[in-house]
């Protein structure tokens, strides 16, 4: 169950098969249905976690009432709320399963843990947030500067099976766009083709 975990983990840093053995040995395994929340706001958020199979969303509820969504979660990506996290503190956000799921956890005394005796995790982390700091920004920037129109075309290419999975709801949501909307973006571009 852990063959995709050493896959992502060697695709960043190079482990010996002891290290990469020990620190996989620090997750455990948790299967979520769908609909079910691996975290929800108020909680704090006592783990990092690995998707092995299924789906996740990371969101937040404006004071509209509307889901906003931060980032989708598939096979192979990392989960957390990491002001959570991080900080122990109360979260601010929802980790929703979106299709029956299977994850690997790892919690915060296990991390440290694992920064204490195994060096290269800490560049494994240093590594993987440097990546998640790069996606943020463009995301922000393409946030402030692109049309909602561009917004999805760009989801769609960047995540085309993502898409499949996902309903109209789910993907206006991270969009920022009413479901409405985007249907009308999706009879723009079908009818322009």
């Amino acid at each position: 169950m852990k063959d995709l975990l050493k896959q992502n983990i060697l695709s960043n840093v190079n482990f010996s098969e002891n290290e990469i053995e020990q620190f996989c040995n620090l997750f455990k395994a948790k299967k979520i249905k769908k609909k079910k929340f691996l975290l929800q706001k108020g909680e704090i958020c006592k783990f990092e976690g690995f998707v092995n199979k299924g789906l996740f969303h990371i969101y937040h509820i404006n004071k509209k009432g509307g889901k906003q969504v931060l980032y989708f979660a598939i096979e192979n990506w990392w989960v957390t709320d990491i002001d959570s996290f991080t900080n122990q503190s109360p979260s601010n956000l929802f980790i929703e399963a979106l299709e029956d799921s299977e994850i690997l956890l790892i919690a915060k005394k296990d991390k440290e843990f694992a920064y204490e005796n195994l060096p290269q995790v800490e560049k494994l982390f240093r590594i993987m947030t440097q990546k998640t700091h790069v996606a943020l920004q463009r995301r922000m920037i393409d946030n402030l500067s692109k049309t909602a129109d561009q917004r999805y075309l760009d989801f769609i290419t960047k995540y085309p099976d993502l898409q499949l999975r996902l309903s109209n709801l789910q993907i206006a949501a991270y969009l920022g766009i009413s479901h409405e909307f985007l249907s009308k973006i999706r009879r723009k571009i079908t009818n322009s083709k």
